[in-house]
């Protein structure tokens, strides 16, 4: 598998005291992992009433900006706890993820998902009126792809090598 980083710094993660704290604990994974599952429970959550209001399907009272607004600090609290807990989740895995292709896949995709939510996609549902053109719904459906692609790959992490 082509690695971005060097094995050194997997081996690292792995050895750090972090690491260690979790795999020995019977809890502390479990316990971590539950938290970042429910953060991307609301994040998803977020974002699936977003770009359903976008393409049309579920009608709000709000337009599309002012439900983006109301629901930003949600979708962003939900990716600050994914990423807090997912460090000490990797960390207790390092050398494990090393080898893991959906591991990598998931990293590629949620570096590029958050570009995209954070720029094309924000602009998109910040506009002024209703987004229900051709933009909105090409904007919320590779929201919709990106994210549960993210969801995937992670679960997928479990699954395959």
């Amino acid at each position: 598998m082509i690695r971005f980083l060097p094995a050194s710094f997997f081996a690292w993660c792995h050895d750090s005291a972090i690491s260690e704290w979790i795999n020995t604990s019977v809890w502390a994974f479990a316990i971590i992992e539950t938290f970042h599952i429910l953060a991307l429970t609301v994040l998803l959550g977020t974002v699936v009433a977003l770009d359903l209001r976008m393409l049309g399907i579920r009608s709000y009272r709000q337009s599309t900006a002012e439900l983006a607004q109301e629901l930003m600090p949600f979708t962003v609290a939900a990716l600050v706890v994914l990423i807090v807990t997912g460090i000490p989740m990797f960390m207790s895995q390092a050398i494990r993820y090393s080898q893991s292709v959906s591991f990598l896949v998931k990293m590629t995709l949620l570096v590029l998902t958050i570009a995209f939510h954070f720029t094309i996609y924000r602009n998109v549902t910040m506009a002024n009126g209703d987004v229900r053109g051709r933009i909105g719904r090409l904007a919320a459906s590779l929201s919709l792809m990106c994210w549960f692609g993210v969801a995937l790959a992670g679960r997928g992490i479990a699954f395959l090598p």
